[in-house]
């Protein structure tokens, strides 16, 4: 993808994403988002959810992308969101950071109270099945980035009835 310092290790799975950084997510508690970065592209502002999505919490960036129909990948403090995104000469569009969606800007300064992993778990058959979201509860309330079926999508408010929530603790 051209984003330097980004090196993502998917996993499938609640169990595996929570054994990998369950402890480290639920130690985020009590710190205030401080910023945000993800890459839009510079002709048009569009998002493009393909890249990860980068959280900052005092010094703490948490980096969360999804891929595939079942694969999520958490990074820590890797990413370089002031390098510019490289390698894309050859497409019409120019991706770049930026700090800026109407999405996430209310949750900037809110102290967060805790984080969970949610897992889709459907009455019925569905492919996307075991797919994880990592959710972040704020006083203004809660932001959750999900598997949008190989793409990051934000979702805020009540969580979907088949989600099966599993907070995370320290």
């Amino acid at each position: 993808m051209g984003i330097s310092g980004f090196e993502p290790s998917f996993l499938v799975g609640i169990d595996a994403v929570r054994r990998a950084h369950g402890s480290r997510l639920a130690g985020l508690a009590g710190q205030r988002l401080t910023g945000f970065a993800l890459v839009r592209f510079a002709e048009d502002g569009d998002w493009f959810a393909e890249c990860p999505v980068v959280l900052d919490f005092g010094g703490a960036r948490v980096e969360v992308c999804h891929s595939k129909l079942d694969e999520l990948s958490i990074g820590w403090n890797t990413i370089d969101t002031t390098a510019a995104v490289t390698g894309w000469e050859w497409f019409e569009l120019t991706p770049r950071w930026s700090r800026s969606d109407e999405r996430l800007e209310p949750f900037v300064g809110q102290e967060l109270r805790e984080v969970a992993l949610l897992e889709w778990r459907p009455s019925g058959h569905d492919l996307a099945a075991g797919t994880v979201t990592v959710e972040f509860v704020f006083a203004a309330g809660r932001l959750r980035i999900v598997n949008g079926l190989d793409e990051n999508r934000f979702e805020t408010g009540a969580a979907r009835p088949d989600d099966v929530r599993h907070r995370l603790d320290r």
